[in-house]
């Protein structure tokens, strides 16, 4: 089936060229439907299993790392494996051709208010739930095979199920990851797991430092800079503060945005929804909404402004912790440790894939034999996900017009 194999030698990826991760990453950005957790199913299967960057451990790691982090995993696990192959232009290159493709959409339906809100157009979004749904399930099925292989990680991944689909939310996965963490370092330990190399970012010290000292002073000085009448600097305020302070994934952040945007008379309930609307119908990372509320607050300025400024955070925590988790992640404790974090990891995705995931997209037995036809191609025939997603989406708009 061509999984990787549990206990690969390197974890390290091979060396590429910026012009490589940028057509990866395009690739993935406009094809990449469903949020966060099948963001990260895109990724596994196109960059470790299509290409072979890293491997299904190393992929793991990064994936812990950047759900226990503020701001949005999937772009933060983007500019990681963009930074990993071919340095900081790497991971420029990663998160602008992930991100430009939603972004560049949401900004024209802004300029334009063309509201496309119509029977088909609502097939053809089902049809990409749908999409969303194979995606995840495939990555459960694989992750779950190498990263649960024994009673004690299975149990770990089950008990992080169980927190997620009882409690919900970002403190869940939190505190799922936390779980698994702890039992892990407990219960987890094997002497071939501690004496593989675990995933190294390579972030030099002093950059990881500068990043952390340049996130705590933004947060504290923005408000303070953000005067009344002074709009670019508000705004900035406004979309920072908002990527800074959000765990679990897009979803999260709408309501910090909302507070921001409608509360303070930027922009209408009634727009603000529209654009939330529309942010569900483009691949791509659920922050670029705020292309489409920059663009409706000061036009094209504010786009490129908003979308800065949500994305800056993550990425600035991302870099600051990256040196300390290269020089901790390495001893037999903290391996042992981030096995139980991986089992969970597992359990994280296996309870996204029933909510909000399965919830949302499959409501009657059309949509049940769709996805089931789509997971068989996917998984036993190896289709490529572009096409499961012009299948799905086909699929998805013919049935509406029954």
């Amino acid at each position: 089936m061509g999984e990787p194999q549990a206990a690969a030698e390197s974890t390290e990826p091979r060396q590429g060229s910026v012009g490589e991760v940028f057509s990866a990453f395009l690739k993935l950005g406009f094809t990449s439907f469903g949020g966060p957790i099948a963001h990260l199913g895109y990724f596994r299967d196109e960059l470790v299993l299509r290409r072979g960057w890293l491997s299904e451990a190393a992929y793991a790691d990064l994936v812990a790392l950047c759900q226990f982090l503020p701001g949005p995993a999937s772009s933060q696990a983007g500019f990681a494996l963009g930074y990993m192959r071919a340095g900081p232009m790497g991971a420029a290159a990663a998160w602008a051709a992930f991100t430009l493709p939603s972004a560049l959409a949401l900004f024209f339906f802004a300029t334009f208010s063309q509201s496309l809100q119509n029977p088909l157009g609502e097939g053809f979004l089902h049809g990409l739930k749908i999409v969303a749904v194979i995606v995840v399930a495939q990555a459960v099925c694989g992750m779950a095979r190498t990263l649960c292989p024994d009673r004690t990680r299975a149990a770990i991944g089950l008990l992080a199920l169980v927190i997620i689909t009882s409690v919900g939310g970002g403190l869940a996965q939190i505190a799922a990851i936390a779980c698994g963490g702890a039992l892990g370092w407990w219960l987890c330990h094997d002497p071939a797991r501690s004496q593989s190399r675990a995933i190294r970012l390579g972030v030099p010290l002093g950059a990881g430092l500068f990043a952390l000292v340049l996130f705590i002073v933004l947060l504290a000085a923005l408000p303070m800079l953000a005067m009344p009448g002074n709009q670019p600097l508000a705004l900035i305020d406004t979309f920072y503060r908002a990527g800074a302070l959000v765990f679990g994934g897009g979803h999260v952040v709408l309501p910090l945005l909302e507070a921001g945007t409608v509360g303070t008379g930027l922009i209408t309930e009634g727009a603000f929804l529209s654009g939330y609307g529309a942010a569900q119908a483009v691949p791509g990372p659920l922050f670029t909404f705020a292309s489409y509320l920059g663009t409706a607050i000061s036009g094209p300025t504010g786009a490129g402004l908003a979308l800065l400024a949500i994305f800056t955070p993550g990425f600035l925590l991302l870099v600051g912790v990256a040196p300390f988790w290269d020089r901790l992640s390495g001893h037999p404790q903290a391996r042992a440790a981030m096995a139980g974090t991986n089992a969970a990891v597992v359990g994280i995705l296996a309870g996204a894939l029933y909510d909000p995931l399965w919830t949302a997209a499959i409501l009657e037995p059309a949509d049940f034999a769709l996805a089931a036809t789509g997971f068989v191609l996917i998984t036993l025939f190896r289709a490529p996900p572009w096409s499961i997603v012009l299948l799905c989406a086909a699929a998805g708009g013919a049935l509406s017009l029954v």
